[in-house]
């Protein structure tokens, strides 16, 4: 008979007195409370608030934002002085851009409902639980599936897209089309 020895991880208990992320500054603590409010009160609500005030709104805190951009109700924007966005852009109710690094987005890109923009994640490995942030890029043409998560540091490349309640933790090929938790490339994309 064979004995199975199971090896117990060592286990250390998570310091959040020795958390420290006074090195990350998205901003001054005035500014972040009024677009706080202002996020509430037009982006992350239900009320059908028109997207060309929306815009007008982001662009007044420091994003760019193109011609032709939707933007649904229930929309959250963290911090959009860290947002880039190109013309003709759809982004759907519930959708969440947690942009504690910057992110950009191309032209033509299509961000589902429910859809989750990371950048920010902890180093899990450390005492402190170390804050990391990473940029995301949706380049041109690019669609980003309902429930979908983009994780921080991803770049999605022209025209692929990620498929409902998928999980993007790794780049995304061009005019491919990717499933899965991971995601993983499924097919090629054919635009005819």
């Amino acid at each position: 008979m064979q004995q199975t020895v199971v090896q117990t991880p060592i286990r250390a208990t998570v310091e959040f007195s020795l958390y420290d992320n006074s090195w990350y500054k998205p901003g001054g603590t005035i500014k972040r409370a009024i677009w706080f409010i202002i996020n509430i009160v037009f982006f992350n609500n239900k009320f059908a608030v028109f997207s060309p005030l929306k815009v007008a709104l982001l662009r007044l805190f420091g994003a760019s934002v193109g011609k032709g951009v939707v933007i649904k109700p229930s929309v959250n924007i963290k911090y959009p002085w860290m947002l880039s966005i190109g013309d003709h852009c759809w982004i759907g109710e519930n959708v969440w851009i947690d942009n504690v690094a910057q992110v950009v987005i191309g032209r033509n890109v299509c961000i589902s409902q429910g859809a989750y923009i990371l950048c920010g994640n902890h180093d899990f490995t450390t005492v402190g639980f170390d804050l990391i942030v990473k940029p995301i890029t949706l380049e041109d043409g690019v669609w980003i599936g309902a429930r979908s998560t983009v994780c921080p540091g991803v770049t999605c490349k022209s025209h692929s897209i990620l498929t409902v309640q998928s999980v993007a933790t790794k780049n995304l090929n061009d005019y491919t089309i990717y499933q899965g938790i991971p995601a993983v490339a499924v097919k090629s994309r054919i635009i005819r």
